[in-house]
């Protein structure tokens, strides 16, 4: 909700270009904003937040009639999806918008309460406004997991579900969530694996965006460890699992990982070169999985080709 929030308050910013009323909507889309993002660090009214300070990850929380709070500690994309509520704001293109520009000031010099780190200014001459769920150090920790190889960063893109479920299951009451790489080995939703583990284009193209947008907004010099000990910048980050992406379709060694072990796709001349879009692939192979006709979404790999290989 809050990524929407942003992008309707973009399209209102370019409609007030030539239509004044639309800055009024604008404004009011930022205010959605600034409440999704207080209403997750303070969960009707308490003290009590989906972002959790020890694991440094956000997690799904239930609350029960009595009113008590339950974390559902299972890293997974749930905890991710909140970088993507990320815009940056040059202020002097709000110029143009007084008013919009005004309301944000006014947020911030008088409803600090709400804002939080939600919305803050940079830089000194040049400034800029930052709109985004993750502060600077929850982003930072949460680049740090999704740039290590037990946890989310695949040799194909990003995991759904952070390879620690492997030997770490999550359990909760009588049901259990364990990372599978491929298809799920219980019959839920029909056999599809879903956020078990696999790639999904879609998912993995948005989080690679909030990268650069975080890299745009923090600066460029920006960077968190890696579990290796070096450190990691977002655009650097964004590269790696963009490229990683594009290698599911790529031939290496005679094979596409896309493939998997079926000969008659890797070697037959007559069938090789013809890609299929899968639904989503292996978290550990880039094997396609699922329908393999999803043209719409697995077709993003496209997208990445232009915007990383120019």
């Amino acid at each position: 909700m809050g990524l929407f929030c942003l992008y309707m308050m973009r399209m209102a910013l370019e409609l007030a270009r030539t239509n004044r009323v639309y800055e009024g909507m604008a404004t009011k889309f930022f205010e959605h904003f600034i409440y999704v993002g207080a209403a997750m660090k303070r969960l009707g009214g308490r003290k009590y937040a989906l972002w959790d300070e020890k694991d440094g990850f956000f997690y799904d929380t239930l609350r029960y009639p009595n009113g008590e709070f339950h974390k559902f500690r299972l890293r997974s994309l749930v905890g991710l999806i909140p970088l993507y509520a990320v815009e940056v704001l040059e202020r002097e293109d709000l110029e143009a918008f007084p008013t919009f520009l005004s309301d944000i000031e006014w947020f911030i010099n008088n409803r600090a309460d709400l804002v939080g780190d939600a919305c803050y200014k940079i830089g000194e001459g040049k400034t800029s406004y930052v709109l985004a769920i993750a502060d600077p150090k929850q982003f930072s920790r949460l680049l740090t997991r999704m740039a290590d190889p037990e946890e989310f960063l695949s040799p194909y893109g990003l995991r759904s579900l952070s390879k620690f479920h492997k030997d770490n299951p999550f359990s909760f009451g009588e049901s259990r969530v364990g990372y599978e790489p491929g298809e799920a080995e219980v019959n839920i939703k029909g056999g599809n694996s879903n956020w078990r583990g696999p790639l999904w284009f879609p998912t993995t193209y948005l989080l690679i965006h909030s990268l650069l947008r975080f890299s745009d907004a923090l600066g460029k010099d920006f960077s968190a460890p890696q579990a290796s000990g070096q450190a990691i910048t977002p655009r650097a980050l964004a590269e790696e699992i963009a490229n990683r992406m594009i290698s599911i379709f790529k031939q290496s060694d005679g094979k596409r990982p896309v493939f998997g072990p079926y000969a008659k796709f890797q070697q037959d001349p007559h069938w090789r070169d013809c890609l299929l879009f899968h639904e989503y692939y292996h978290g550990d192979t880039g094997m396609g999985l699922g329908a393999s006709h999803q043209t719409g979404w697995s077709g993003l790999v496209a997208n990445l080709i232009d915007e990383w290989r120019k």
